[in-house]
């Protein structure tokens, strides 16, 4: 079959790239290691190497253009006993189907095949997961008796190409690995991010010092998860400013109060208190996504998230919406110095709806916060600060104000649903007396 030559990412970071210039033509013989094209990055030009013999069958994108994605088709390669009218099996086949099918499919409709011998079956490992090669390298590897579970491939996404298995010598096939130990069920292993190659980021930084910090288990969770849910999640965002001041004089009073019981009202624990009401005002936000549906939950479940010394965790308050302020801040001060320590169950940081990220006692004004899925929502809060507003008689005067911003999964909360959340919790904010009542 015809074979895409792709866009390469030249570079960690990039994303497209400009064509700048193909230094071969249709109809020229190519080997591997031949220069193709330059190719301009956001920082370089830099040539680009064939990694398969062939015949250059047709040119894609010309030379000149830009913007062109990175692993987006730009050229054909027709493999030995090939011909330019093999090419239209290649106009919707991707890379990997295309290693699958038959010299017969690529014939035009209607004329008899080509007798050229069909390659090999695509060959699948131990553990079921087919091995992609090309044609031409799995009759190779046919002729010379070679388990292709045993070669890396060094083609496009790991492809098996001609120079792999030329130099390669015969070796028995792999066997399965049936002593490795395998994940428990509870405790899934985390599957990294893809992400820059560590051997090209190491020769980046060859001539700086630096210290290499190796991943644990948490930091290996937290980077798979919330790459995943930047990548899968719709995120959009909702902002307001919330009047403190009627919050702070009530805390205070109510702190003097609670004085002789040793308990201390935080500013957190109205804003739990408040999250966890207005899920209960606007239940159809109270919602989680599930893959293939929606799951409403009756009880504010709410999640806070803990900055610990390599991580975070995000215990949850369940039933936050019945619990006095009191009862929520001696849960959360119990849940928060367990997680410093890593002590907590796995039941006390999993589930909930909602999550609050408070980012307010580092200075930071405002931030958006990337939603711990399967939550619908999360509310980054900011800072407290002294500002002047104008007040609802048209006076200017001085007010404590904090701003929030509220991720939402478009999933699961439209922007009209999202927008009655946000107000409900700064009307809870606004007016705290009412989450007493």
């Amino acid at each position: 079959m015809p074979i895409e030559i792709l866009m390469p990412a030249l570079s960690p970071t990039m994303e497209e790239g400009t064509l700048a210039k193909w230094l071969v033509k249709e109809g020229d013989d190519v080997s591997s290691g031949d220069l193709l094209a330059e190719i301009e990055t956001d920082k370089a030009t830099m040539e680009f190497e064939a990694v398969e013999d062939g015949v250059i069958g047709k040119i894609l994108v010309p030379e000149g253009s830009e913007g062109v994605a990175v692993n987006s088709p730009i050229a054909i390669l027709l493999e030995e006993g090939e011909s330019a009218s093999d090419l239209g099996a290649t106009s919707t086949a991707t890379p990997e189907e295309a290693t699958e099918s038959t010299p017969e499919a690529a014939a035009p409709s209607g004329a008899p095949a080509a007798p050229t011998p069909a390659a090999p079956a695509a060959p699948v490992a131990a553990d079921g997961n087919r091995i992609f090669a090309s044609p031409l390298a799995r009759r190779i590897a046919a002729n010379k008796g070679l388990d292709l579970s045993t070669i890396q491939g060094s083609g496009p996404r790991g492809r098996i190409v001609k120079a792999d298995v030329e130099g390669a010598t015969t070796s028995p096939a792999a066997q399965p690995a049936a002593t490795t130990a395998k994940p428990s069920a509870s405790t899934p292993a985390a599957t990294l991010p893809s992400g820059p190659d560590t051997d090209m980021v190491l020769k980046m930084y060859a001539d700086r010092d630096f210290e290499e910090v190796a991943l644990d288990g948490m930091r290996k969770t937290i980077a798979a998860r919330l790459t995943e849910a930047k990548q899968s999640i719709p995120h959009f965002y909702l902002r307001r400013d919330i009047k403190l001041d009627a919050l702070l004089a009530f805390r205070s009073q109510l702190n003097k109060q609670l004085e002789k019981r040793g308990a201390k009202l935080s500013v957190n624990d109205f804003i739990i208190k408040a999250c966890a009401l207005a899920l209960q005002e606007v239940p159809e936000a109270n919602a989680v996504w599930a893959n293939d549906r929606i799951l409403k939950l009756s009880p504010s479940d709410v999640a806070v998230a803990v900055a610990i010394e390599g991580g975070l965790f995000t215990p949850v308050l369940k039933d936050a919406e019945m619990k006095s302020l009191s009862a929520l801040s001696a849960e959360m001060k119990d849940l928060a110095t367990r997680a410093r320590d890593r002590k907590l169950a796995p039941h006390e940081y999993q589930g909930g709806s909602f999550a609050i990220s408070n980012l307010g006692m580092f200075g930071i004004d405002n931030f958006d916060a990337v939603i711990n899925p399967p939550h619908g929502a999360i509310l980054a809060v900011g800072a407290g600060t002294k500002k002047p507003i104008v007040n609802a008689e048209g006076d200017l005067e001085v007010a404590t104000v904090m701003s929030v911003t509220l991720s939402v999964d478009h999933r699961v909360i439209d922007g009209a649903l999202g927008a009655q959340l946000l107000n409900a919790i700064v009307d809870n904010l606004e007016n705290p007396m009412v989450m007493l009542a």
